[in-house]
């Protein structure tokens, strides 16, 4: 079984949350609310309900931005944190701009969150007016409550919603704000831009970035809250989670990208759904979880979901699948089934992503590779919400190859693509990427499932072996066409002859900003001068920043010296350059044309300029250190080693 490489790493035990401290989120459903109640955190009478202590400082965080004049705003909590608790008490608690503005409005994009946001607000506002716009759902424009389709609004029927009689526009799923949808229903209202005679606009989501890298700010001013799936974990509001990566065997170098740049999903689904990718599929969740009770597996297309759950049944598996063709009587009858636990698999193609409360998922396969950190997130959290005796969720990540730039569990958190997960948990993977060191930054892990797990550490010779070493560039490269380097654990350059652009880690969080660097000639020395760096843009991820930076890359640099795919790079390395090479001294013999190619040597002296030889006598000092005290260790060990036989005198 040569599919699974694991990394054995150990359980850490978590501190819990003392009893009695909170309301796991699948009983919130069954509590009403009581509407007319002010509720501060509690909402008095026999319907009453304790809010939890982050979505009351969520509550006070939009009250005090509105009290600022900020009416635009956004909160970003992670699915399962209770966004419709946060909904139903935000129309209770913004007041109206004037005596005419009481109405609310939510507006979302599918079906199942209308449906949804209709039966919270009908339980929290038994004596309020709560009406459906959507296909043959048609509202008075009267109600006090409006639950909205964007599409809907989109086909015309938005002209009955008067603008002046809405205090508060919700929207659902925001990261989704920026389409030209949502943004002929917010001019709507007059929130194209901000203004204090429009209503308020509040936008919830747990993937506050867009993979087409449209600006949330056209829609959005102010992000007032945020509250991330590893604190919500750590602090027990979300079930606890362990991830498994499994190398699936797909080979997506020729799959192509749609007009958002994630996978086609023609082209990927012939790359995924094979008889070999569905084995190992199935191979993967039997020897990790087959012990699981509720296993949702994410799948490309319908054929692919047919033909997965066709593999499972083959091994003697209950699984089953809904898709968008499935009648909606029987998707509701499925989908009730797998919520009693009837059957222990449910695979689906793109119906789970968003807005689904299944809470009782205790594993969830990803067998759909993505190139978007938004459906990474989604497809994770419709395993994280609390439910009676449910310990974790187990996410199985079937991970493809690098180069392709598919995104997958480990890239979620910031650790290198390479990185191997075997049963580990959130806070351990935050816990081991502290700890990293620099000597010790990459693994090699070909194991077989039931073979021992050997750790190799990469360790440099020379510094011509670490300015040489391309692995770390294939990542970014799968994500850019251009030759971005990698100069230091989370530094990324990109030069020409003007300057250079610099992606680097912002200091105490996993966000990156991109800073442009502009090179002239004094006019008094005639020697190269830089500018200070210019602060181009920012990203809550690499790949947010990558699309940044090539961005203004496109317009400012010379494509032909950045561009990673120019036939230059493939000819020898010029005399010139091998000459910089050797004046550096970065391996005692002399470095030569004979298999260096002009790209390679140009990516090594951009390395060199940004601290190359600096970052190799650090890693030599960890190395010697580290090896002082592993002699220090098999002296002490030598000197205490017992032995039949005589004693020395």
């Amino acid at each position: 079984m040569d599919f699974v490489r694991r990394a054995g790493l150990l359980s850490i035990a978590r501190p819990r949350r003392p009893p009695g401290r909170f309301i796991p989120s699948h009983y919130l459903r069954h509590v009403r609310f009581n509407s007319g109640a002010p509720s501060p955190s509690l909402l008095p009478g026999s319907s009453s309900i304790i809010l939890r202590d982050y979505q009351e400082e969520c509550i006070q965080s939009v009250l005090e931005y509105l009290d600022k004049g900020h009416r635009r705003l956004g909160i970003s909590l992670a699915t399962g944190a209770g966004k419709t608790v946060i909904f139903t008490q935000l129309i209770n608690r913004i007041p109206p701009r004037d005596a005419r503005a009481t109405k609310t409005m939510i507006i979302v994009h599918r079906r199942e969150l209308v449906e949804q946001a209709a039966r919270h607000c009908r339980l929290a506002y038994p004596n309020l007016s709560v009406e459906i716009e959507m296909g043959n759902n048609k509202a008075t424009g009267h109600g006090d409550i409006i639950i909205a389709s964007v599409q809907t609004l989109a086909r015309g029927r938005i002209g009955k919603f008067d603008p002046a009689d809405y205090k508060l526009i919700l929207v659902d799923e925001a990261h989704h704000i920026v389409a030209r949808s949502y943004l002929d229903a917010l001019a709507h209202f007059g929130l194209s831009e901000p203004s204090p005679d429009a209503p308020v606009l509040v936008g919830v989501s747990a993937t506050f970035s867009r993979f087409d890298g449209l600006k949330l700010g056209a829609a959005i001013d102010h992000i007032v809250y945020h509250k991330d799936y590893v604190d919500m974990i750590e602090d027990n509001w979300l079930a606890d989670a362990v991830f498994t990566t499994v190398k699936s065997g797909a080979n997506l170098s020729k799959v192509k990208k749609d007009s958002f740049g994630d996978f086609a999903l023609g082209s990927l689904s012939k790359a995924v759904n094979t008889a070999n990718t569905n084995n190992i599929t199935v191979r993967a969740w039997m020897a990790n979880a087959e012990d699981r009770k509720s296993t949702l597996v994410f799948c490309v297309d319908i054929e692919h979901t047919q033909q997965l759950t066709a593999t499972f049944r083959e091994q003697g598996i209950d699984a089953r699948y809904i898709t968008s063709n499935t009648h909606k009587n029987v998707r509701a009858e499925q989908i009730e089934a797998f919520k009693n636990q009837e059957f222990p698999v449910l695979l689906n193609c793109g119906l789970f992503t968003e807005g689904t409360d299944i809470p009782n998922i205790d594993c969830v396969v990803m067998a759909r590779p993505t190139r978007s950190r938004n459906l990474l997130i989604q497809m994770i959290g419709r395993g994280l919400r609390l439910f009676p005796g449910k310990k974790n969720c187990h996410v199985i990540d079937m991970v493809a190859s690098l180069e392709t730039g598919v995104l997958s569990t480990p890239t979620l958190f910031g650790l290198d693509p390479n990185e191997v997960l075997d049963n580990t948990t959130a806070k351990e993977i935050r816990e081991s990427k502290q700890e990293e060191s620099p000597l010790e930054s990459s693994t090699s892990l070909e194991n077989d499932v039931d073979e021992d797990v050997q750790l190799q550490f990469t360790k440099y010779d020379s510094i011509y072996d670490l300015l040489g070493d391309t692995r770390y560039e294939k990542h970014i490269r799968s994500l850019s066409r251009y030759s971005w380097v990698r100069v230091s654990d989370d530094k990324y350059i990109l030069s020409d002859s003007s300057g250079w652009l610099a992606i680097e880690r912002e200091k105490g969080t996993d966000g990156f900003a991109v800073r442009h660097v502009m090179k002239f000639k004094d006019p008094v020395t005639e020697k190269p001068t830089f500018t200070k760096p210019r602060h181009i843009a920012s990203g809550p991820d690499l790949e947010t920043a990558v699309r940044a930076g090539d961005t203004f890359a496109s317009s400012k640099f010379e494509e032909h010296y950045i561009s990673s795919r120019k036939a230059w790079r493939q000819n020898p390395a010029t005399s010139s350059q091998i000459q910089m090479l050797n004046r550096a001294r970065i391996r005692t013999e002399k470095v030569s044309q004979e298999g260096l190619t002009r790209g390679q040597a140009a990516d090594m002296i951009t390395k060199l300029k940004f601290g190359g030889k600096k970052r190799y006598e650090t890693m030599l000092t960890h190395r010697r250190k580290t090896q002082q005290k592993e002699e220090e260790i098999e002296e002490l060990r030598r000197r205490t080693d017992v032995k039949v036989g005589p004693l020395a005198g």
